[in-house]
This record gives structure tokens, sequence and C-alpha cells, in this order.
């Protein structure tokens, strides 16, 4: 059994962005460039050849394990019912008993790579939000022992609306 990936609204439109931009503009642009440096003949010495080989290997690497998340990728848009609580998707603000703030956005797995403002539904401090509202205890066992917040704000990007003409 397959199990599914979810993604917030904004991640699953930003990584079917990425493939298309990958199939459609950068993936020819450089086997263009490949079947050029090619042509020049010895490709064993060939630096703009061995090098553009390589990137279109990566561009692969990446068009496949795209491909492959949308096979499973559930995109999980906001509902009005969440608000007032943390449920996936959800901007939070924690603060503990030194007035520490913590700010971070609950979010797939796929998503959190190159944002540090971002944390995964899966991980430990999510997972003691979920279901928290403003004013509530949160509890988070560390490798230090346990961490003590409380959330202090929730937030969610709303879906914008067409500008109405």
């Amino acid at each position: 059994m397959m199990h599914r990936k979810l993604l917030t609204a904004e991640g699953y439109k930003k990584l079917k962005d990425e493939l298309e931009y990958l199939h459609r503009t950068l993936r020819p642009e450089i086997t263009e460039i490949v079947s050029w440096a090619a042509s020049l003949g010895d490709r064993s010495e060939n630096a703009d050849y061995q090098y553009n080989k390589r990137k279109l290997r990566e561009i692969d690497r990446r068009i496949r394990h795209l491909t492959k998340l949308f096979d499973v990728a559930e995109e999980v848009p906001y509902s009005p019912v969440q608000e007032g609580k943390i449920y996936f998707g959800a901007w939070v603000e924690l603060e503990n008993d030194e007035g520490e703030s913590l700010r971070f956005r609950i979010v797939g797995d796929e998503e959190v790579y190159g944002r540090n403002d971002y944390i995964s539904l899966r991980s430990p401090m999510a997972k003691a939000c979920l279901g928290k509202t403003v004013d509530d205890d949160v509890w988070v066992r560390t490798p230090e022992g346990e961490a003590h917040w409380y959330v202090v704000k929730i937030e969610y990007n709303l879906p914008t609306e067409p500008a109405n003409q």
C-alpha cells in the first residue's frame, strides 16, 4: 500500500511549476548544449559536454522524482473549518517561559527543503501542536528533555480570490 504525500496548495503549485519548467524549458536547453558539445568531437576531454551531460542526468533524476511524487501527492487546500486551531498548512507562533519565540509553518515532507521556517507534519513539534488553539500549552519531547511552549498565534495563507472587474 502506497501512502499519500500531503502538500499545501502553495507547495503543490510550486512543485508542479518546477516540474513543468524542468521538462519544458531547462531540459531542452541543456539537451541542445549537450548535442552541440558532442558535435565538437572528442567527448573525453570536452568540459562542456561532461558538465552538461551531468547536469542533464540531475535534471532527469529530479523529473523522475517529481513525476513519482505526483502519483501519490495529495493537495490539501485551506478550509475555513481550520480557523482557530493548528492543522496542516498553519503558520504557528509559539513562546516559551524564557520569552523565546518560534514561528513556523506545518507542511508536507517535500516542502521543507530550503526553508528554515517550514517543519514537516511528521516532526515531533508539529505533532505536538496539531489541534491546539491560542493560549494552549504545547509539550515537545526533545533530546534535552520536555520543552514547554504556549501557542501565541495561528494563521493560514488564505487563498486569493480573483479580482472582480
